[in-house]
C-alpha cells in the first residue's frame, strides 16, 4: 500500500517522457524547415544583348567645286542661278576674250605658213634629187669611158664631173635638212594653235559635275579673273555641289572607335523630311580629333530626288557590340571572388549551393553573357551572396528575368521639336 503512489508516480514520469518524445520528434521538420534560407534566384536563358550608340551627324555633299575659267575675260552671258540643277558638260557662262579671238587667227596662219614651207621643202628636196641623178650618171658615164680608152677624158674634165656629182649630192641632204627644220616649225605652230584654241574652248565654261548651283559669284558683263594661280584671291563663276549623293558625317566617340568597321549598319533617322532608312559605314577617318575627342564616320546617302538637303542633322543609331542566342544571366549574379574570377551560386537539383567560375561575354547594365561555367536553365542566386556558403541547401525564390537587353548609349541627338520651341517667338 505503500509503494502504489511511488509506483503512480514513476508510471506518470513515463508517460510523460513518451509524449515529450513523441512531441520532439513531430517538431522536428516544421523547426528544420524553418533553418534553410530562402533565396532570390534567376534562370540562366538564351537571348539577346546589343550595345547600341546613338549620334547626331550631318549631312554633307558628295563634292563641292569651286568652278573658276581657265582664262580672264568679261562675263558675255551666265546661263544659271542659285537652285539651279545643272547636269555634267552642260554650259554655264560664256566669256569674252577678245585678244585671245585674234592669237587664234594668228596661230592658225602660222600653221599654214609653215605648211606652204614644207611643200616648197619637198619640191626642193625633189629639185636636188634630179639634178644629183643627173650629175651622178655623167660622172659615171665618164669614169667608163675613161676606162675603157684611157687618156680620151682628160683627167680635169673627170675631176669636174665628181666634184659636181659630190655637190649636187650636199644639195639633196641639205634640202632634206630644210624640208625637216620645216616639219618641226609646222609641229610648233600646230602645238601652238591647239594651246591657243584649248584657251578659247576655255571661254565656255562648263559643268565638271551634275550637281545644284549653290552659289552665284558672277553677273553679266563682270571682268572674270582666270584661275591658273593659286595665290590669286580670285572668286569662282559659281559653286557647285554634288547634291544626288550625300556624305553623313557622324563624330564616333573616343570610347567607341574600337567598334567601328567597314560596312557596319547605322540606323539614320532624318527627322526634318520624315525618313528613316539603313545605312553602311564606308569610311572613317581612323585619326581622333584633339579637342573633341572624335572621329568623323561617314555614310554614303542616295539621294537622287534631292528630298535631304545638305546640312540636314540626322539621328543615328550605330550598333556597338551584340551577341544573338546567347546564354545570359543578370548582372547581380556576378560575383568576384578572391581570385579576382567571375563566379556565380548556381544550385543543383537538391537545392543545395554550387559556386561556379564563369567566362563573362558581352554585358549590359542589367544582363550579361557567359561563355562557359552555366547552360540554359540553370539557376543561380542573384543579390545577398556573401550570405550563403558552398553545398547550403536554400529555398529558391524563382524571379522572372528578361533574356534579351538593348543598351542604349547616348553620343548626342538632335531634338528637332526642341529647336524650333527654342526658336519659336516668345
Amino acid at each position: 500500500m505503500h509503494n502504489l503512489p511511488f509506483h503512480f508516480a514513476a508510471a506518470s514520469a513515463a508517460l510523460c517522457a513518451c509524449l515529450g518524445v513523441t512531441a520532439c520528434r513531430s517538431a522536428s521538420p516544421r523547426a528544420n524547415a524553418a533553418t534553410v534560407p530562402s533565396a532570390r534566384v534567376a534562370v540562366a536563358q538564351r537571348g539577346d544583348i546589343a550595345h547600341v550608340l546613338t549620334l547626331a551627324g550631318q549631312f554633307q555633299p558628295y563634292q563641292v567645286v569651286d568652278v573658276h575659267p581657265k582664262v580672264s575675260g568679261y562675263m558675255k552671258k551666265i546661263n544659271v542661278d542659285i537652285g539651279d540643277i545643272v547636269r555634267q558638260g552642260q554650259t554655264l557662262a560664256i566669256l569674252e576674250v577678245p585678244e585671245l579671238s585674234a592669237q587664234l587667227q594668228s596661230t592658225v596662219f602660222q600653221l599654214k605658213q609653215s605648211q606652204e614651207e614644207i611643200t616648197r621643202a619637198q619640191h626642193e628636196v625633189k629639185s636636188a634629187e634630179a639634178l644629183n641623178y643627173a650629175l651622178h650618171a655623167e660622172s659615171e658615164r665618164l669614169q667608163q669611158a675613161a676606162a675603157t680608152r684611157p687618156g680620151l677624158i682628160a683627167q680635169q674634165e673627170l675631176d669636174d664631173a665628181q666634184a659636181r656629182d659630190l655637190n649636187s649630192q650636199a644639195q639633196v641632204d641639205a634640202a632634206k635638212a630644210t624640208l625637216a627644220a620645216a616639219q618641226q616649225h609646222a609641229e610648233a605652230a600646230r602645238a601652238d594653235s591647239q594651246r591657243v584654241q584649248a584657251l578659247a574652248d576655255y571661254t565656255t565654261v562648263t559643268a565638271p559635275i551634275a550637281g545644284v548651283v549653290i552659289w552665284r559669284y558672277a553677273d553679266t558683263g563682270a571682268l572674270i579673273q582666270g584661275g591658273t594661280n593659286s595665290n590669286d584671291q580670285a572668286l569662282p563663276i559659281v559653286r557647285l555641289s554634288q547634291s544626288s549623293l550625300l556624305r553623313l558625317r557622324v563624330p564616333v566617340p573616343e570610347d567607341d572607335v574600337q567598334y567601328v568597321h567597314d560596312g557596319d549598319s547605322l540606323e539614320v533617322r532624318v527627322d526634318a523630311v520624315n525618313r528613316s532608312f539603313t545605312g553602311k559605314i564606308v569610311r572613317f577617318t581612323r585619326d581622333v580629333n584633339f579637342e573633341t575627342r572624335t572621329m568623323e564616320t561617314e555614310v554614303d546617302v542616295e539621294n537622287k530626288d534631292l528630298s535631304i538637303t545638305p546640312g540636314m542633322y540626322a539621328n543615328t543609331a550605330l550598333q556597338l557590340g551584340h551577341v544573338n542566342g546567347a546564354i545570359t544571366i543578370p548582372v547581380e549574379a556576378l560575383v568576384l571572388n578572391a581570385h579576382n574570377r567571375e563566379t556565380v551560386y548556381a544550385l543543383d537539383s537538391s537545392n543545395r549551393i554550387s559556386i561556379r567560375n564563369v567566362q563573362v561575354g558581352l554585358q549590359g547594365s542589367k544582363l550579361a553573357q557567359v561563355t562557359s561555367g552555366l547552360s540554359a536553365g540553370d539557376r543561380v542566386i542573384i543579390g545577398g551572396q556573401e550570405k550563403y556558403q558552398e553545398g547550403e541547401e536554400v529555398n529558391p525564390l524563382i524571379t522572372p528575368e528578361p533574356a534579351s537587353e538593348t543598351v542604349q548609349e547616348s553620343g548626342g541627338m538632335i531634338d528637332m521639336k526642341a529647336q524650333k520651341d527654342a526658336g519659336a517667338p516668345e
